[in-house]
């Protein structure tokens, strides 16, 4: 087997450090574009990101690209509560995501896909109250029961809440939880949809 000589040893170092030098600016430059959209979250109105995006070098602009689309992403999210359908945030994004599609061709695809965003979510909240009055509905006569049974150990009307039963508290979970997760798989499609629009390489972790 040859030995390698101190020049090739030296000339496979260089390239490694070339290789990494080359990586470590990528990540640099995502990481910018991670601040330049949370930056931009933060303030929405002050912050220009179209016109910072094309401050930077034309060869910079996707890694830049890339970055701002993670820290946006965060903002597409099913609403965590069923006072809000999640809209503000959502209408921020889409602000965000179309300075990001600007100049790339898609800028008509990604406000469509914002408006369809803005459907499903009220959809969502519309199918989380209707699952909830239903579970309640269902449980009703049972909670009448125990309200009956609890007034006449202690000789004075009683009222209770469904979250105080046991088994109803079992079945909302199981119940909201599959409404959650159906519609959060369509969510992460709509986001993968979204980086394939921008031109962002990302796995679908959703996938069999």
């Amino acid at each position: 087997m040859p030995i390698k000589s101190a020049l090739e040893i030296a000339m496979e170092r260089t390239t490694a450090l070339k290789a990494d030098s080359v990586a470590i600016k990528a990540n640099e430059r995502r990481r910018d574009g991670k601040r330049l959209a949370g930056e931009f979250l933060a303030e929405p109105d002050a912050v220009d990101l179209k016109a910072r995006l094309e401050s930077e070098p034309k060869e910079d602009r996707n890694l830049l690209r890339e970055g701002a689309y993670e820290t946006l992403a965060t903002r597409i999210q099913l609403p965590l509560s069923r006072d809000s359908d999640g809209s503000a945030d959502l209408a921020v994004a889409a602000k965000g995501f179309a300075a990001l599609a600007t100049g790339f061709g898609a800028e008509g695809k990604v406000e469509k896909l914002f408006q369809q965003l803005q459907s499903f979510m009220q959809r969502f909240v519309t199918d989380a109250d209707q699952l909830d009055q239903g579970l309640r509905r269902q449980f009703e006569p049972r909670l009448r029961q125990r309200e009956q049974e609890a007034a006449a150990r202690t000789g004075r009307a009683v009222r209770l809440d469904p979250m105080s039963d046991p088994e109803f508290v079992k079945v909302y979970q199981q119940q909201a939880g599959m409404l959650k997760a159906q519609y959060q798989q369509v969510l992460d499609k709509a986001k993968l949809e979204l980086a394939g629009l921008l031109g962002v390489e990302r796995k679908d972790d959703t996938a069999d």
